[in-house]
């Protein structure tokens, strides 16, 4: 027995002298990113991820943006005016775009975009996409009217956390509910793009999430600050970038402010103007003189009746300790001067509608005597994650929710824009309508529709009676 010992020491020993002259930051696994389960976002021989956009004008062109292997190298769509029997190959158009290759988590996969130009106003066309094993099944969609037309349109606040977990179910029950819309907006911070889940993986859950519907619908995104990601300068100091899947994702109308095109533009929709700005740039990347020019101008040489503003970062806010004093003193009184209608925002993870800085008495004893109405300025969330009502929210916007996920439809035909906020389940929350009076400014009246009691936190109790999942911000 002594042999067999003498040998298991020697190999013990020689053992201990080679961990013990490996560093000891070779000993430890690095940490390992969050997956999503299943691992189901691996790029495939057909087309994914696809998403619609539209171009500034999109009664004449749109966008597609969409995913494949690396065997696809060809980026190849199809496109026909829609008929009524399958045959929709026999007049289509090949039409030819580019393409950019991304390895990731899930592998190397090529992101394509095609732009669908010269199309007809107020038509149906159908469209698809070629990828190594095939064309795409047919998705259709409808071109804006050239004129001003009624339509619905979708708003969604942070999607961000719990994509396919939570969020998913809101955006469903929105399209489900809701028949007929024919836009959707999203106010930033769409993926968390940090370290909740790989960041590819995000990017599948949020495509996953609506499905087809982002591939008929046109989608209007805004940037968060999660759509950027951390740089360190070579002087050491910290910084941001944008990250690498929004330009990949979305195929935008180059028509923004000169420093941010890549992030800031604007779509005119049957008369409406939407107006799209990076607020996480103009704080910290100096672009804020700029973006405050160019929505000016923008505003300035609108034709439409209605002009919305969508971005990320809130002018008021109904979570966070003060207001964003940069983006409210260089943004409100452009909207104020050009009377915009609706300024539509995220970032704080709860939800408000305020129409008077001064508070929601003032606002209600003002539109007791027919006031005229300024902007409105509505932050909502889609997502898990939730922050706590500042003391403020208790009594300067009209109306507020915490730990609650929201979607909003709004109607716009002719002279009234309807806006409903919807819960995940498809209760009504909070609505009202602007109404353009003969002298060319907006009244705002609330809904008299039955609306559920308003949801806060009571202590530690959320308002569906489990846990407050809202933490101070």
């Amino acid at each position: 027995m002594a042999r067999p010992r003498r040998l298991l020491l020697n190999a013990l020993t020689a053992l201990t002298v080679t961990m013990s002259a490996t560093p000891l930051l070779a000993q430890k696994a690095a940490p390992e990113v969050p997956r999503s389960v299943g691992l189901p976002y691996a790029a495939r021989n057909l087309p994914d991820r696809v998403v619609l956009t539209p171009g500034a004008d999109p009664s004449r062109n749109m966008a597609v943006a969409y995913r494949t292997d690396l065997a696809q190298t060809a980026t190849e769509a199809q496109i026909a005016i829609a008929v009524d029997g399958p045959t929709l190959e026999e007049k289509a158009r090949t039409v030819t775009g580019s393409s950019r290759a991304k390895d990731s988590a899930n592998g190397a996969a090529l992101y394509h975009q095609v732009r669908f130009s010269d199309l007809t106003p107020d038509t149906v066309y159908a469209y698809r996409l070629k990828g190594s094993a095939g064309w795409s099944e047919w998705l259709q969609f409808r071109t804006a009217a050239a004129e001003s037309k009624p339509f619905r349109f979708l708003y969604l606040g942070d999607i961000q956390n719990g994509i396919l977990t939570y969020a998913s179910r809101v955006i469903r029950q929105a399209f489900h509910a809701n028949g007929g819309i024919e836009l959707v907006v999203h106010a930033g911070d769409l993926a968390a793009q940090r370290d909740d889940l790989d960041h590819d993986d995000e990017w599948g859950e949020w495509n996953q999430a609506a499905g087809y519907n982002y591939a008929i619908v046109p989608q209007i995104p805004a940037t968060g600050n999660h759509e950027y990601v951390d740089l360190t300068l070579p002087n050491g100091q910290e910084s941001r970038k944008l990250g690498p899947y929004w330009p990949l994702q979305f195929a935008l109308p180059d028509n923004g402010a000169a420093p941010v095109k890549a992030t800031t533009y604007f779509v005119d929709y049957q008369g409406v103007r939407f107006i799209v700005l990076d607020g996480t740039s103009a704080l910290d990347l100096g672009t804020m003189e700029a973006q405050t020019r160019w929505l000016d101008d923008t505003l300035a040489t609108s034709k439409a009746k209605w002009n919305v503003v969508l971005f990320h970062q809130p002018v008021f806010t109904c979570a966070r300790p003060n207001d964003m004093a940069e983006i409210k003193a260089a943004w409100k009184p452009v909207f104020e001067k050009r009377r915009v209608d609706l300024v539509l925002q995220g970032h704080d993870h709860c939800y408000s509608r305020l129409t008077s800085e001064a508070g929601r008495a003032a606002s209600a004893a003002a539109r007791a005597t027919g006031a005229i109405q300024g902007p409105v300025y509505l932050v909502s969330v889609t997502g898990s994650k939730m922050y706590a009502l500042n003391d403020r929210a208790r009594t300067q916007p009209d109306k507020t929710a915490e730990a609650t996920e929201l979607y909003q439809i709004v109607d716009v035909a002719g002279d009234r824009l309807k806006f409903r906020t919807f819960t995940a389940s498809g209760k009504l929350y909070d609505g009202f309508d602007l109404e353009r009076g003969s002298d060319g400014h907006n009244r705002l009246t609330e809904t008299t529709e039955p609306t559920i009691a308003v949801r806060t936190c009571t202590g530690r109790t959320g308002p569906d009676g489990g846990r407050c999942v809202s933490r101070g911000k």
